[in-house]
């Protein structure tokens, strides 16, 4: 079984914000595949899914993103998962907007969400796929930044992106190795 976690915030208020990228990463992927979020549990919305024969469960956790590993590890306490099973799709803003990079592992980059999942995982060896935000402006703080919508500017790039993050899920859903899903999309 894999687990796909997209990260992000709960609610209206917080939709589509550069922040809530992860979300619109998975939101994207269901409904390209004919898929929705049907099912709350885990502190959580989502849905399972049989890829390649495999079962797979793409989790939107509820409960903000600062608390994000609260979510993550009850599910992989249930299921019994291994960190190598488990792929988080979070916004990175040390990246322009739209562009994506996989890693295997690594520290949480000052990324609120991240860093509560390495703590409640107890590793830094959580396989990651990050999309690019890009950095606020100067008149900007970080969490108007982040909390904000796309402006204009970036969509088309922000669209890109949310594309080939779908096209590296699917790769390593297909039977890929992480490495080299990281070979072909990084």
């Amino acid at each position: 079984m894999k687990l796909i976690v997209g990260l992000g915030n709960p609610g209206k208020k917080y939709f589509n914000t550069k922040h809530n990228v992860g979300f619109i990463v998975l939101d994207q992927w269901a409904q390209s595949h004919g898929e929705a979020f049907n099912q709350s549990k885990f502190d959580g919305e989502y849905f399972e899914t049989m890829v390649n024969g495999e079962k797979v469960m793409f989790l939107e956790p509820q409960t903000y993103m600062n608390l994000s590993g609260e979510s993550v590890i009850q599910v992989m306490n249930y299921y019994h998962l291994t960190p190598e099973d488990v792929l988080i799709v979070y916004d990175d803003m040390d990246m322009v907007p739209g562009k994506i990079r996989l890693r295997l592992k690594g520290s949480a980059g000052g990324h609120n969400g991240m860093k509560n999942i390495i703590q409640h995982t107890k590793t830094q060896n959580v396989q990651r796929l990050k999309v690019g935000i890009g950095r606020p402006e100067p008149y900007h703080t970080v969490v108007d930044h982040v909390l904000t919508p796309f402006p204009k500017k970036d969509q088309e790039a922000m669209l890109d992106g949310v594309e080939q993050a779908i096209d590296a899920i699917d790769y390593w859903l297909s039977g890929e190795t992480f490495e080299n899903t990281m070979n072909q999309f990084n």
